[in-house]
């Protein structure tokens, strides 16, 4: 069996030693005699390893007290959704950050359920090529949160900033304070953060956590009780923090595997001190042979290229196909970038490891030397 380097950006690359343990304990768990995808959500060994999972989660980022952690389901897309039903119970408008593809779907699930979402702050007139800054956030004078998406995998924009205060929160210009909410599906775990700076973090798993499918939500106790009477049920996050995120079946395998994720990220890896350092040195790499390279370039403002996901283009597109087939065959692969930009895009989460990056760079060059 040969395992090639993948730059997914997802579902995408898991960490080898997780894989290595489900696979262990895919047919007999811990001697129980079945899989974890054929327990009960509801008996004791499977509330262990959920138990387990957030208390490891809760490690991994420090997350206060005052915060609850829900594992749910449908990506992080149907939270586009949940969202401002779970937060406009009281009234008001979502406000959003707007700097990619994501952000824009997020903004126009909010119109499309509630027929108005208001743009604070945009990066549209610039190619979405830098993010705005915070002193450019205008919240509309009946903001009820901000949201914000902090690493946009398809155009590679990451913030460089927290736009929240110390208790998660950002300031009208009336002086009230409203939520600020992070759709952080492509760079939680990369490095450590201040959860106190937001009211809630959502993620799909798919990218840093685990398989596709899962969610992870966390927060903040005060925004559970300022839902909307006419939300779907299993949208509440009420509800899913009273019933320890089993308010129906939830994605019980993929749940376990991020359990995994998280053992391996606190005591193999060493924490996301140490997880940041691998994931800085990545992201270093890739990005100098593309700044020393008149035939790679990459359009991202320096202080927001994302660590996360690297695009770039070949300076003749015609060489695209070639760089594509040669890269795949020699074990580089899903380098292709996003349908809606074209280009390349490597994935660099935190199971890809420097040496995925080190072969990418050396057949980079290789690919120059015969074809500049």
């Amino acid at each position: 069996m040969t395992r090639h380097h993948n730059f997914c950006a997802g579902p995408a690359a898991m960490p080898a030693p997780v894989l290595e343990r489900a696979r262990q304990e895919m047919l007999d768990y811990q001697g129980r005699g079945l899989s974890v995808m054929e327990m009960s959500h509801r008996s004791s060994d499977y509330m262990a390893i959920a138990e387990q999972a957030e208390h490891d989660l809760r490690d991994l980022l420090s997350i206060p007290d005052n915060y609850r952690v829900l594992f749910t389901q449908g990506g992080a897309t149907q939270q586009f959704a949940a969202l401002p039903y779970n937060l406009l119970g009281q009234g008001g408008t979502a406000n959003f950050v707007h700097t990619g593809i994501w952000g824009s779907k997020a903004i126009k699930e909010a119109e499309h359920l509630f027929g108005r979402a208001a743009v604070a702050a945009s990066s549209q007139a610039n190619g979405h090529t830098s993010v705005p800054r915070v002193d450019d956030i205008r919240l509309s004078t009946d903001a009820a949160y901000l949201h914000y998406t902090a690493n946009e995998t398809i155009g590679g924009l990451e913030f460089d900033y927290l736009p929240g205060n110390g208790r998660g929160n950002l300031s009208r210009a009336d002086g009230e304070e409203v939520p600020v909410v992070c759709d952080m599906s492509s760079s939680i775990l990369s490095r450590p953060v201040d959860v106190s700076r937001f009211g809630i973090i959502y993620a799909g798993a798919q990218k840093n956590i685990g398989p596709a499918g899962l969610v992870v939500v966390i927060v903040r106790e005060d925004l559970l009780d300022r839902a909307r009477a006419d939300m779907p049920s299993l949208f509440s996050y009420r509800a899913l923090a009273e019933a320890g995120s089993m308010v129906n079946t939830p994605a019980t395998y993929s749940w376990y595997l991020a359990g995994l994720v998280f053992q391996w990220l606190r005591h193999d890896i060493g924490g996301l001190d140490a997880m940041q350092q691998i994931n800085d040195s990545k992201a270093r790499k890739l990005y100098a042979a593309i700044d020393n390279s008149d035939f790679f370039s990459n359009p991202i403002a320096e202080l927001n290229r994302s660590r996360m996901n690297v695009p770039f283009v070949l300076a003749d597109a015609r060489l695209d196909e070639r760089f594509l087939a040669e890269s795949a065959e020699a074990g580089l692969l899903n380098l292709k970038g996003h349908r809606s930009v074209g280009g390349m895009r490597a994935s660099l989460y935190n199971a890809v490891p420097e040496a995925a990056v080190d072969a990418l760079v050396d057949f980079m060059a290789d690919f120059e030397r015969r074809n500049g």
